[in-house]
C-alpha cells in the first residue's frame, strides 16, 4: 500500500501476471527498479530465469502503455 495516499487499500488496483522474454539478471533488476519508480506501481516481482512477472499497479496513476514502455526500453518482450 502506498504510504502517501493509501491507494493499495481500496481495491482499485490491477494485477498483471505474465511471461516476458529477454530478461537478463541485469536488465530484470533495472526493469523492476524503473517500474517501481512509476507513480502508481505498488509491487513488482520478476523471475529472470523463466520470465514470470507480476505487477500490481493503480491504473488511475499509471497507464499500461507506460509500463510497457519500460519493458521496451530494455529490450524485453512482455506477453500481455
Amino acid at each position: 500500500m502506498c504510504k502517501e495516499c493509501g491507494c493499495g487499500e481500496s481495491g482499485g488496483n490491477t494485477r498483471l501476471q505474465f511471461t516476458a522474454k529477454g530478461y537478463t539478471p541485469e536488465n530484470a533488476a533495472a526493469v523492476e527498479k524503473n517500474l517501481l519508480g512509476l507513480a502508481g506501481v505498488l509491487y513488482v516481482h520478476i523471475h529472470a530465469h523463466d520470465g514470470e512477472t507480476t505487477i500490481d499497479y493503480n491504473p488511475k496513476k499509471t497507464k499500461l502503455r507506460e509500463i510497457l514502455g519500460v519493458f521496451d526500453s530494455y529490450g524485453v518482450e512482455a506477453d500481455i
